[in-house]
């Protein structure tokens, strides 16, 4: 899918016929600021070649990137970065390898799904006037949506560890429960990890941004701004690791507890029928006269001795408090 952004009156504005695209001014043409492709296939790149002269790698959103593929500039003036965006997907949470190109004031867009940061920007660009002057623009402007939807997935976050946490701490657990609660605390766990590796990687581009000095005064303080947001976030990420860590603590706490308490019942129950096992072999042993042959009570007095032998230890266990 290939979408091409331009400014009308300092708003975004896509969906121009591809015919009437240039890149540059000329012949009642429209300049672009922004190309936009998701999943592009070979007939886009033809007409990014066609048109711009720009041709696209064929593994342009590889994920198997060394460090120094990364952030760099072509001797023809391209300019090339990748970077990492989060889908927080209910089922998925992921984040996605983006390629962005800046090439004669036009910022291309490579990537393989529909981003929500994208949309994001679409939206409030053709609602703010002004909000971008050119290409450059687009691109701070997307690493700040970047920034926002990983405080507002942050929130989320937030909002359903309060909930895990209520489940744990103010009612019993057992090991159905304690076994969803897990399950939902390494979902976060993962969700958590992948928003501080997406901030990770916002930083270092905006960083190289700002160090390779193609920003004016008014986009670097922007950068620096953008910089600040995403070390508030790191704190918050911090916390959410501690918090998550504890609750897994406190889970992994109440599945040895119940375990415990059978271990209990099984050591009251062998302590207890000690006493009657040995009554019963001292009863079953060979006596020169067999107490049961002269006394006629001889077995029930036995059998009695049995049961007052597998109380005795009970009550003692009972008034200890250990069959609580």
């Amino acid at each position: 899918m290939l979408n091409v952004f331009t400014l009308d009156n300092g708003r975004l504005k896509g969906g121009q016929l591809q015919d009437e695209i240039d890149c540059s001014p000329q012949d009642g043409l429209v300049r672009p600021v922004w190309v936009d492709l998701e999943s592009p296939t070979a007939e886009d790149k033809a007409w990014i070649r066609e048109r711009f002269g720009l041709e696209l790698p064929e593994d342009i959103v590889d994920e198997d990137l060394e460090e120094s593929a990364r952030f760099y500039e072509e001797d023809n003036g391209e300019l090339h970065i990748r970077s990492d965006f989060l889908i927080d997907d209910a089922d998925t949470p992921r984040n996605v390898r983006v390629a962005f190109i800046l090439y004669k004031n036009v910022l291309f867009s490579v990537h393989n799904e529909d981003l929500p940061v994208f949309r994001l920007l679409r939206l409030r660009a053709r609602r703010i006037p002004a909000l971008i002057e050119d290409a450059k623009d687009v691109l701070l402007k997307l690493y700040d949506a970047d920034a926002e939807y990983s405080a507002d997935v942050l929130e989320g976050i937030y909002d359903k560890l309060e909930l895990i946490s209520a489940r744990v701490l103010k009612n019993d657990v057992d090991d159905a429960a304690a076994g969803e609660v897990l399950a939902a605390i390494a979902r976060e766990e993962d969700l958590n990890g992948r928003i501080r590796r997406n901030v990770m990687d916002t930083r270092r581009a905006v960083s190289f941004m700002m160090r390779s000095r193609m920003l004016n005064a008014e986009q670097f303080e922007e950068s620096r701004q953008i910089l600040r947001d995403i070390d508030s976030l790191d704190s918050h990420t911090a916390f959410l690791f501690d918090k998550i860590n504890f609750l897994m603590d406190a889970t992994v706490g109440f599945i040895n507890i119940n375990q415990n308490k059978i271990i209990k019942i099984f050591s009251v129950a062998s302590v207890a029928l000690l006493p009657p096992t040995l009554i019963a072999s001292i009863y079953g042993m060979n006596f020169k006269m067999m107490p049961e042959l002269d006394w006629e009570l001889g077995y029930p007095f036995a059998l009695g001795l049995m049961l007052a032998s597998v109380a005795a230890p009970f009550i003692y266990f009972r008034r200890k408090g250990w069959l609580k």
